[in-house]
């Protein structure tokens, strides 16, 4: 072989060249990169973790019999559905305390479903009229607004989960901030995945050594019944168990009501990030396959993944810095990261150690993850340059933002239709209004494909 089919600097897009050991090393660190954030989302919000990593691992197998083979991308949890399935599980007692009731997440989980549909409709448009005359409609004047209010709604769960233990929540951050800005390597790659690892092993010592209780014994007991090998679901917390039996209707419409908008911020984020890997592997990823192709992948298995009780898949930024450090571009290194994850997922002793993770490290890492969300909003509208000289502009990013916040905290707005009541979410309301100004209000000034940068500037990982 010669020695310019090794040259880093080109770029190795055959990586059977390396050797399978090697390949086999290179699919163990992505898994790494993905891991970290992509279990932090069940950890959030209730969901399976084992489920979860059966459904990465499937629906990245799933988008590259779709894409063709060509796209090396890792499809791990999203975190822009967060506020969606906290908005279904919320619930409010009589003295105005909040708490999850994760019996609901079901209803979510179905939202979810039916918002990875829209991305077949936007694969169909743009398949049928092209990315540019679509994306008009999705301007970073509706988008980087949804996605701020995405992160503040979310804001006050963080502060809740850190009050549990502050010491623990602060060297989550420390870590999380410190690994993120002066970490080398995959430290930089992987911050939030170090930030709980090492609030998680402080806490494991304070707790062993009666300094003080960090840790739920009720979960600590079950990390040690746990078994070794499992199954990564039950049916009962699936979409297909809760339409088993009764189920409250009310409830199933509001929740597709109330979540289906945020794929609109979701699906700007996979066209960025489709950007980002055809920048970093210098092909052409969105003329072949096809931005279609990559819609299509993402979107079904977003919608596959939901109705078996796990969270919403995006492709992750994470990765893309993997290929980036790596120069190994090939994604069959990406699909053996995937077929790990399958394999992880069999273990209820793993997830239940995921489980165990004290409250005060999700307050902690949650903190700066929504308050990175939010920033991304505002990175979308920075870089697009949208000009807030323009009237409309204004118009439209103020009731996004007022509608999206302030029904969220005064509470949803009920709209009763015969034997239905619609109960819309703050970010449902700001997202639909948002779009429906935008298409109605003359003088926009924003054309999808102009400015490569502004365009990859939705990207809702740390």
């Amino acid at each position: 072989m010669s020695k310019k089919k090794f040259d880093i600097g080109e770029g190795i897009y055959d990586a059977k060249q390396l050797g399978y050991p090697k390949m086999a090393v290179l699919g163990i660190q992505h898994m790494f990169a993905m891991f970290g954030a992509t279990v932090l989302v069940p950890a959030l919000t209730g969901l399976s973790v084992s489920a979860t990593l059966l459904f990465a691992g499937l629906g990245t197998l799933l988008f590259h019999f779709l894409s063709k083979g060509k796209v090396p991308a890792f499809l791990g949890s999203s975190f822009a559905f967060i506020g969606g399935y906290a908005a279904i599980t919320a619930i409010t007692d009589e003295a105005g305390n909040t708490t999850n009731d994760y019996s609901l997440l079901p209803y979510a989980c179905f939202g979810v479903a039916c918002a990875g549909l829209l991305y077949l409709v936007l694969a169909a448009l743009i398949k049928a009229f092209g990315a540019k005359k679509v994306m008009k409609f999705f301007p970073p004047i509706v988008t980087g607004p949804i996605i701020i209010a995405i992160g503040l709604t979310l804001s006050s769960s963080a502060i809740a989960n850190c009050q549990a233990n502050w010491l623990i929540a602060v060297i989550a951050i420390v870590i999380i901030i410190g690994c993120n800005i002066w970490g080398k390597g995959m430290i930089k790659i992987i911050p939030i995945m170090l930030g709980v690892l090492g609030s998680s092993l402080v806490a494991v010592i304070l707790h062993f050594t009666g300094a003080m209780e960090v840790l739920d014994p009720a979960k600590l007991e079950a990390f040690k019944t746990a078994d070794w090998i499992g199954l990564p679901f039950q049916m009962k917390d699936t979409v297909f168990g809760l339409f088993a039996g009764d189920f409250d209707k009310n409830l199933l419409v509001s929740a597709v009501i109330t979540i289906m908008p945020i794929s609109l911020a979701t699906m700007v984020e996979h066209i960025g990030d489709i950007s980002a890997i055809s920048s970093t592997c210098k092909k052409n990823y969105i003329a072949d396959p096809g931005l279609h192709r990559t819609l299509l992948g993402d979107g079904l298995a977003t919608t596959i993944a939901s109705l078996f009780g796990a969270p919403a898949n995006t492709t992750y930024g994470e990765n893309t810095g993997v290929l980036s450090l790596s120069k190994v571009f090939d994604p069959k290194v990406v699909r053996i990261a995937a077929y790990l994850a399958v394999l992880v997922s069999f273990s209820p002793k793993f997830a239940a150690l995921v489980s165990l993770m004290p409250t005060a490290t999700i307050g902690g890492a949650s903190l700066v993850l929504y308050g990175m969300i939010s920033a991304v909003g505002v990175r979308n509208v920075v870089e697009n340059k949208v000009n807030f000289e323009n009237t409309r502009n204004v118009i439209i990013a103020a009731l996004i933002l007022v509608l999206s916040i302030g029904v969220n905290y005064a509470g949803a707005i009920q709209i009763p239709i015969g034997s239905v009541t619609i109960s819309l979410s703050g970010l449902a309301v700001g997202a639909l209004v948002g779009i429906i100004l935008n298409a109605i209000l003359p003088g926009k000034d924003y054309e999808f494909g102009t400015d490569e940068k502004g365009d990859k500037s939705v990207n809702f990982k740390v």
